[in-house]
């Protein structure tokens, strides 16, 4: 952790400039202190399992895409100001939510998560690809149950965020596709290793993936992405099945905003019946 004497945090940043240059350069960053007040992350982890416990049958708990589309009761969350100050010093002070995810490894058969970039599945979603995750260990998050693992500096490649990709067999991992063996290195991985409520933050393009969960214990942890008022969403083309909402500050890129009181259940089972299952 950098020392904060030098560059301290101001008002609505939870990050030194210190931390932000290293976020910028790497790719992502460790948050190690609690993301939220204890009572506050119980909230939430409640709410989780709650959720999970009314999953249909059919649904794996790695795939709880956008739940915030038939829960807003997570906004309480979302919009808070203890995961806002972590994003502002890396967006500025306008900003909107892109998505959310729960994606949960059971014990014992956890799906792995191939080697991905998050832009390649979202490279017809939004302009420009600036896209900030913030990735909050629910469960712990070690490298026995299947942490994630990034793979720095990879954001800032000549590929940018869309390398290309070879199919997997379907259902064999979280997603159907993988980055192709010549253009990623796991040689240079770093385990995100996570205690319940902290976090790590990640850019859009980093490539990363996680091992499957062979473990007797849970793997679980809240995606939070956030993008800049100033990132255009396409609506005309995704309207139907996605929404952004301005979570803090004002728009400038002419966006159409989802309403962060009313349920979207129509949105959940268009995504469900056409696909668009996970990023």
């Amino acid at each position: 952790m950098v020392a904060t004497t030098s560059s301290p945090r101001t008002a609505h940043h939870r990050l030194t400039p210190a931390e932000v240059e290293k976020y910028r350069l790497e790719g992502y960053h460790v948050y190690r202190q609690p993301v939220f007040p204890q009572a506050k992350f119980n909230g939430l982890k409640n709410c989780f399992e709650d959720i999970l416990n009314n999953l249909e049958a059919d649904v794996r708990p790695e795939s709880m895409d956008v739940p915030h589309f038939q829960y807003p009761q997570l906004f309480e969350w979302l919009f808070a100001d203890e995961v806002l100050d972590l994003v502002e010093p890396i967006l500025g002070p306008d900003i909107a939510l892109f998505a959310s995810h729960f994606i949960c490894k059971p014990k014992g058969n956890g799906k792995r998560v191939p080697w991905h970039e998050d832009s390649h599945y979202w490279q017809t979603m939004i302009t420009p690809m600036e896209v900030v995750t913030v990735w909050l260990a629910i469960d712990p998050s070690t490298k026995e149950n299947g942490c994630m693992n990034v793979i720095p500096r990879t954001h800032n490649t000549g590929r940018q965020g869309f390398s290309d990709y070879d199919d997997l067999k379907p259902g064999e991992a979280v997603f159907n596709d993988e980055i192709k063996v010549a253009q990623r290195d796991p040689s240079k991985a770093i385990a995100i290793e996570l205690e319940p409520n902290q976090c790590s933050l990640h850019d859009g393009r980093i490539i990363h993936g996680s091992e499957p969960n062979t473990s007797n214990i849970r793997r679980c942890g809240y995606t939070m992405r956030y993008v800049s008022t100033k990132v255009r969403q396409h609506h005309e083309k995704i309207g139907q099945w996605h929404h952004l909402y301005l979570a803090r500050g004002k728009d400038h890129a002419g966006n159409v905003y989802g309403d962060p009181t009313k349920a979207y259940a129509e949105m959940a089972r268009f995504r469900a019946k056409h696909g668009k299952k996970g990023h």
